[in-house]
């Protein structure tokens, strides 16, 4: 349960076989092994010693993948910043687990000297961008080009891999702490569940500071495949590269996927080379699914539920799941059963597990489930008791194993004294074909306590009324489900993960109260 095993595998058996394509840059093992050792050794000499913390604030790019398999050749700890933060909370998170080496690339330049001035003890800051770094900038490529290459320092097993933070939606970011055991316990069943396309490519698109991204590229690299990277998420580039670099598989959520189905120029590109599409970050996407079966017709799709405490899968829907008949059956609305190594139940507030259909929380257990929190013991008891991970996830089971969530625990809206899980309503309302992007959530009420509130973003170009929303949903959900307000707007604020941050569209209806309920 090393990690840097399925790179030495790699460089003794396909040393000339590609790993990286971004941009024009294109490398084999080979040459990604030199430069990994290499930077390792670099890291080395800058004072990184085992189970020290080296951060990297970037896009995606081959860059990114080196300073993974880089800093674990060279024994030390990721800490993958958010892209989507602010200066005080990638400070909190630098000084929280005292991170030592921070890389950056020319997106985050402007921030810097910021975080120079602000963290309790000022990493040093390595240019990994394109170009000469600048002053009082170390240079990744320099630091490379002059370093000694290093022997695989051999840390794993419960050796620590990575802390990363859950994205500070809600107070101060807690660090997930990641053993090399539960990232490899995490990614190697999974490929027993559907190994990478052998000879594929993988489209990375998903930011790799974010698990799913990073688990996802782990998977590919113990399979000894190919990875194209592409710096964010623009939909017609993924076109492009999925036809340029004949891509056979990506990882991407909902929003995305939609994002390029409704791109004008879809239409233009060869994407015969995809053969699979795994997505996640949504309960349910069944309007979606549709959407892509009618437009990439033969293409295989997955559909993983996970979080960063469980590394992340904790259950995957495979493309038996959304054959035709799953579709009727509903089966592919399921986030799946759980996978090879994972123990999940559905529980009540006592623990006790609950009957089948009856909606309870999720809990998993697993070598998958994290150590725990950074520095939190007393966040790390709530989450995990009795050798349990408790998600805060709200779901049933069906008499088959398959898990169908229904909300955050936190998200669910009490009117009248009825509990309403604004996953169920989202899913009515995203099938009205005028419909882009919708969010749920619970509003105060004097006479009711609390009333369903939607937020939609219409599809370009399409009318729709608050009315039309009401009659729709009155057509697929009982009448005290159905949103008591609607507004429009033209996008919903979105996490680094690409989930909707429900967060910040209660915050101006709750300001001013001790509670967020009523």
């Amino acid at each position: 349960m090393h990690l840097t095993q399925c790179l030495q595998r790699s460089l003794q058996q396909t040393p000339d076989k590609l790993v990286t394509l971004f941009g024009t840059r294109r490398h084999t093992y080979r040459q990604f092994g030199a430069r990994v050792t290499r930077l390792a050794g670099a890291l080395q000499g800058l004072g990184m010693a085992a189970g020290d913390r080296v951060g990297m604030l970037a896009l995606n790019s081959d860059r990114y993948l080196e300073y993974m398999m880089g800093v674990w050749w060279g024994g030390g700890v990721l800490n993958p910043v958010n892209t989507r933060w602010s200066a005080a909370e990638i400070v909190y998170s630098l000084d929280d687990c005292d991170t030592r080496i921070l890389l950056v690339d020319e997106q985050f330049l402007p921030l810097v000297e910021e975080l120079r001035a602000r963290a309790k003890r000022a990493p040093l800051f390595v240019y990994a961008g394109e170009g000469p770094a600048p002053v009082g900038l170390l240079s990744y490529e320099q630091l490379i080009a002059e370093a000694t290459p290093v022997a695989d320092a051999g840390r794993g097993y419960d050796d620590l891999a990575c802390i990363m933070y859950t994205g500070g939606t809600t107070g101060f970011p807690k660090g997930v702490m990641q053993s090399h055991q539960n990232l490899w316990a995490a990614c190697m069943p999974r490929t027993m569940d559907m190994p990478p396309i052998p000879g594929g490519v993988l489209l990375q698109v998903a930011p790799l500071f974010h698990v799913a991204g990073l688990a996802r590229a782990l998977i590919q690299f113990f399979a000894g495949e190919c990875h194209a990277l592409l710096p964010t998420f623009e939909a017609e580039e993924v076109l492009r590269i999925i036809e340029r670099e004949r891509v056979t598989e990506t990882l991407l959520v909902p929003t995305m996927i939609l994002g390029v189905l409704a791109h004008p120029r879809f239409a233009d590109y060869d994407l015969s080379s995809l053969k699979r599409l795994t997505y996640g970050a949504s309960p349910s996407a069944g309007a979606m699914v549709e959407q892509v079966i009618a437009a990439l017709p033969g293409i295989e799709l997955s559909h993983s539920y996970g979080l960063t405490e469980a590394c992340p899968t904790v259950s995957s829907n495979l493309p038996d799941g959304h054959t035709e008949a799953a579709r009727r059956s509903g089966r592919s609305r399921s986030v799946g059963r759980g996978g090879f190594g994972v123990l999940v139940k559905v529980v009540d507030e006592q623990g006790l597990e609950v009957p089948r259909g009856a909606v309870g929380e999720v809990i998993v257990r697993g070598p998958n489930v994290m150590q725990g929190y950074w520095n939190k013991p007393e966040e790390s008891a709530k989450a995990l008791r009795d050798g349990w991970l408790y998600t805060g996830d709200g779901a049933y089971m069906d008499d088959d194993g398959y898990l169908f969530i229904v909300d955050r625990l936190k998200d669910m809206i009490v009117s009248g004294g009825e509990n309403i899980y604004s996953a169920e309503v989202e899913n009515v309302i995203a099938r009205h074909p005028a419909v882009a992007l919708c969010a749920v959530i619970g509003v105060p009420h004097e006479q009711w306590g609390e009333a369903v509130h939607a937020v939609v973003v219409r599809k370009p170009g399409v009318a729709l009324s608050e009315a039309e929303v009401r009659a729709h949903c009155r057509e697929f959900i009982a009448g005290y489900k159905c949103p008591k307000s609607v507004e429009f707007r033209s996008e919903l604020p979105l996490s680094g993960a690409g989930k909707i941050l429900k967060k910040d569209l209660r915050e101006p209806f709750w300001a001013g109260r001790q509670r967020a309920v009523n």
